[in-house]
């Protein structure tokens, strides 16, 4: 195939009906034109190993590597599931532009100010929705519930709160109304073994083109709800211990889910820490009836710790907010302001260096 036919078929890849399943769209066709490359088709990575990818054009999905150029890029950028590429015979040539990504600071930082998120885990991008799936059994917390809609929200992306193991609960209805008077406005699905009725209500995120993730504990029921979604077993899952009452640790991979509904599901390994990395936007949405009463506060600065007139504390007082929520606030606004000052001193120590280089180069010219 000459380079004409090749650009052809990348012009043309807004109409292919298998691409758009994927979730190919307009914006994604833009990117491939602005990049100039004649000679490749675009792609999706629906899999990730050590040095590869598995890659789908639509129909068909193959093995691939990145190519040496794109590994020595200095932004980093580095294919992850959900990516769509440009590909060159098996080789991953160009990474498109994202629509969004999840992603978190890396593991093993939570807790520990020093080396709190010093580089990014991008989990999964180009996505429609991101399920917060949480097992109705010793894993249901609460305070992990706000602290994955914060992750969530700081990306920008749009939480589903699934409950799984339904039946394993002796009041889940009490639950779900737990779970929605700490997070207003996103939809709350209950999903029991025994009953078909709450996966059926999660096919309508899986439409044509429409692209959901999961994250959640290990043996929160990710990969189960994954089979009785596809109507069949394409992820491997553990029984319950009987030890600790939770699901045990089995899915080891990302992967990009073709779905019979049409849409697509990224399912994850379970996630230990929910560290921080984007800072904007996550904890206002989160709490926003701590954020409105913050304005009635008698003190525009009031930290809503002891300050007298602070109407936050009242309303913690007389069981309006609970005591436990407020110190969930207080506990992730400082994790992100440290985050945030962190990012902005950083800046300011790279331009201190860079205006130093100058100046040493100032000085070397005048004593020649």
């Amino acid at each position: 195939m000459n380079n004409s036919d090749n650009s052809n078929h990348c012009m043309k890849t807004d109409a292919n009906p298998t691409l758009l399943e994927l979730g190919w769209s307009p914006f994604f066709h833009e990117h491939v034109i602005a990049t100039g490359v004649t000679d490749g088709s675009p792609a999706r990575v629906v899999g990730v190993r050590k040095n590869s990818f598995f890659v789908s054009r639509g129909e068909a999905e193959l093995l691939a590597t990145v190519s040496g150029k794109l590994s020595r890029r200095a932004d980093g950028v580095y294919p992850v599931v959900g990516d769509w590429v440009i590909l060159s015979g098996a080789q991953i040539r160009v990474v498109l532009p994202r629509k969004n990504i999840l992603s978190r600071g890396a593991a093993g930082t939570r807790g520990k100010q020093e080396g709190l998120a010093r580089r990014e885990q991008v989990i999964a991008a180009n996505l429609d929705a991101v399920f917060i799936v949480c097992g109705l059994d010793r894993d249901f917390n609460l305070r992990r519930i706000e602290r994955y809609l914060t992750l969530v929200y700081n990306c920008g992306l749009n939480p589903v709160i699934v409950l799984t193991k339904a039946d394993l609960h002796p009041d889940s209805d009490a639950v779900v109304g737990a779970v929605e008077a700490i997070a207003f406005g996103v939809p709350v699905h209950l999903v029991s073994a025994k009953e078909a009725a709450g996966p059926a209500a999660l096919e309508k995120y899986l439409a044509p083109g429409q692209t959901v993730t999961m994250v959640g504990s290990s043996g929160s029921g990710k990969s189960t709800l994954v089979n009785r979604l596809f109507g069949e077993t394409v992820r491997d899952t553990g029984s319950v211990s009987a030890s600790v009452g939770k699901g045990t640790h089995t899915t080891t991979t990302r992967d990009l889910i073709r779905m019979p509904q049409g849409g697509s599901v990224i399912d994850n390994p379970g996630i230990r820490e929910i560290v921080f990395w984007d800072v904007e936007g996550g904890v206002g949405r989160v709490f926003p009836e701590i954020e409105a009463l913050a304005a009635e506060c008698r003190f525009s600065d009031c930290g809503h710790m002891h300050e007298p007139g602070c109407r936050v504390l009242a309303a913690v007082g007389s069981g309006e907010i609970a005591q436990e929520r407020l110190d969930n606030f207080h506990k992730m606004k400082r994790e992100l302001l440290y985050l945030s000052d962190r990012r902005h001193k950083s800046a300011n120590r790279v331009e201190k260096e860079r205006w130093k280089d100058v100046a040493l180069k100032i000085r070397a010219i005048y004593k020649k």
